[in-house]
């Protein structure tokens, strides 16, 4: 007998992808666990399509005794069919990047970042519950208003790293030089450049017989990646390989060639290549911004200062004396079990079961503008914020109605 039902509610399923990971998780224990659950979506991957349903049929399929759990993301349609159905909601934040991160490199997710951010608010009082995969993620959500938070850890499935290696890629750069990894988008709050003046520090100083590999998809950022060549250029650091996107039979093998991971991005919300390296067993050296210590939880090496020349001098340290290395492997090895003890079934039903005692929720009132008019508020504020002479040179707000 059904236990009631729990829906899951994104804009779109990827394969492969940490959300996705957690998506698929939620739904196989609220499934093991009773409850009918499905996964409403505007697009999946051809390869999990067959796990979807549409997300328009949430429309009088959705009742007021329900639970919808809605992975917010950069605003969809499928967020604001959501919003407007009844139910219970608690809505799970995977963190938006700050836009400042993309002026000058991409105007339009510029925008996106930045009305996502600002559509995030419009929950506030639509959900009984907000949970981040992170503290980090949950403290922005409890400085944004939201009363009720908690945090879902996230816990990663290694099975795509134990997939056969594929070593195509990987074959020659195993040849005995020390190769620095980082994995990750091609994109600015990564901070690829702090890795490269790292790197070519440590390369010029330090050890010659080296080399940088940086994996991950740079689409819609070759005007960043274009900057970063640019900068190996000025350098002239040879040996720092863009891989672009890889299998994970690719990537596994890459990790298996790598001798230490260099993080420093500056924006992270969780940071799963972190726990991908500690699986792995490659010491980890990261700067200690946002939700980076926290996920790391005690393993690898933290820095706080962005200066290369400090930066390389640790690299070599960790690399140079086989039980500095030995000793960071096995505090990654303690922290990885750590995460791996934390309880993600009962966790979630704790909270599915708080959402449920909260009285039957119909369907709140939404006025036919309410959609296009919190975008006109977010176009006046993005105004305001990025180009404020236009802003000033607006019409007073109270006689912007009569025109």
């Amino acid at each position: 007998m059904s236990r009631g039902r729990v829906h899951q509610v994104l804009a779109t399923l990827g394969y492969g992808d940490a959300i996705g990971h957690e998506v698929l998780g939620i739904n196989r224990v609220l499934r093991d666990a009773g409850y009918e659950s499905e996964i409403f979506v505007e697009t999946a991957d051809r390869r999990l399509e067959h796990l979807t349903t549409d997300y328009l049929e949430m429309v009088g399929a959705v009742a007021a005794d329900d639970v919808l759990i809605h992975h917010f993301s950069i605003g969809s349609r499928a967020s604001r069919t959501a919003y407007a159905l009844p139910g219970r909601m608690a809505l799970v934040y995977h963190n938006i990047t700050p836009p400042e991160y993309f002026l000058g490199v991409h105007k339009d997710l510029v925008k996106l970042c930045f009305r996502g951010r600002r559509e995030l608010t419009a929950y506030v009082a639509r959900c009984e519950l907000a949970l981040g995969d992170s503290e980090y993620n949950r403290e922005e959500l409890e400085a944004l208003g939201f009363p009720a938070t908690g945090v879902l850890p996230v816990v990663p499935d290694f099975a795509h790293l134990d997939l056969p290696p594929n070593t195509m890629t990987s074959e020659k750069f195993d040849d005995g030089w020390t190769n620095i990894m980082f994995v990750g988008r091609v994109i600015p709050n990564k901070k690829f450049e702090d890795v490269i003046r790292a790197f070519h520090v440590y390369r010029t100083r330090y050890n010659p017989r080296s080399r940088l590999l940086l994996v991950g998809s740079h689409g819609g950022f070759e005007k960043y990646l274009a900057m970063l060549h640019a900068l190996v250029a000025r350098l002239g650091t040879p040996d720092v390989h863009f891989l672009g996107h890889v299998s994970n039979e690719e990537l596994t093998a890459l990790y298996d060639v790598a001798d230490l991971f260099l993080c420093a991005s500056e924006h992270e919300g969780f940071c799963v290549p972190l726990i991908e390296s500690f699986y792995k067993q490659v010491p980890v050296l990261a700067y200690a911004a946002t939700a980076v210590p926290a996920t790391m939880d005690g393993g690898g090496v933290l820095y706080d200062a962005k200066d290369p020349f400090e930066v390389a001098r640790v690299m070599q340290a960790m690399l140079d004396n086989p039980d500095i290395e030995d000793a960071v492997v096995a505090s990654q090895d303690a922290a990885l079990d750590r995460l791996r003890q934390k309880d993600f079934a009962g966790t979630l039903l704790r909270y599915v079961d708080q959402v449920r005692a909260a009285p039957a929720h119909p369907a709140p009132e939404v006025p036919y503008d309410f959609w296009p008019m919190f975008d006109q508020a977010e176009r006046l504020e993005e105004l305001r914020q990025f180009r404020p002479a236009i802003y000033r040179a607006l019409p007073a707000l109270e006689n912007l109605g009569s025109r």
